[in-house]
């Protein structure tokens, strides 16, 4: 456990090496993704629970039902193999050891009705709501602070291309003159890339306090902390 905590202390980077750390672009890179798949896992879950609300009168929802409830399992699941991924965390051991000769002789609606937990289904019902909410929000925050912090340190060069272009001064009428401070153009590039570096700096620090929330919403850490605990091998059943 000391060694998954270590992992997840390096993979969020200390405060000198924020922007050279690798996992805090991977971070970037996950968010841009989470409004996708968010929406994607939102749609297929109100899709599935329609359907098989729908379709029980007939029988075929109830199959249906179960289905969704296991799909929505392994979309946890790899949402939280994803984050292991991007965090560069190691692989959780197998939480225990399933004999498939349990099932030999029952029919498959008694299996899954067996293997069928409800508070399982609902975590994970309310896991994939808060992914697509979160997804949508955190990338908001991302992309804001992101283009916030680029834009600040893009704004000198911008500013040189538009006026030796079209002769466009975007910096006439700037924030130093309702100062009555009347600086010239160097004097404000160095002012604007300085504040640039600090917003890109803050913006990554951000990013990887969001991916450590978001770590911590989808129970990444779950599986490490109970498999020890849980680990269960069950023996052959003699027919």
């Amino acid at each position: 456990m000391k060694a998954i905590e270590a992992t997840a202390q390096s993979s969020t980077g200390n405060t000198n090496r924020v922007l050279f750390n690798p996992r805090t672009y991977a971070a970037i890179f996950y968010f841009l993704l989470s409004l996708p798949l968010g929406i994607i896992y939102f749609t297929v879950m109100i899709t599935g629970l329609a359907l098989s609300i729908g379709l029980a009168p007939i029988f075929i929802g109830i199959p249906l039902f179960f289905g969704v409830a296991k799909l929505l399992n392994e979309i946890v699941k790899f949402e939280q193999s994803l984050i292991r991924q991007f965090l560069g965390l190691p692989t959780p051991p197998v939480p225990f050891t399933y004999n498939q000769q349990y099932e030999a002789g029952q029919s498959w609606l008694k299996q899954m009705t067996r293997v069928f937990d409800s508070g399982l289904f609902v975590r994970n019902l309310l896991l994939v709501l808060l992914k697509f909410v979160t997804g949508i929000v955190f990338f908001v925050i991302t992309v804001t602070v992101i283009s916030l912090g680029l834009g600040l340190l893009a704004l000198p060069i911008v500013h040189i291309i538009l006026m030796n272009e079209i002769q466009v001064d975007i910096l006439e009428n700037s924030l130093f003159s309702y100062f009555q401070m009347d600086w010239n153009y160097n004097q404000q590039y160095m002012v604007y890339a300085g504040i640039g570096v600090v917003f890109s700096w803050i913006a990554l620090r951000t990013v990887n306090g969001l991916m450590q929330i978001q770590r911590k919403i989808m129970f990444v850490d779950e599986a490490y902390q109970e498999a020890p605990a849980n680990t269960q091998i069950y023996a052959p059943v003699q027919s």
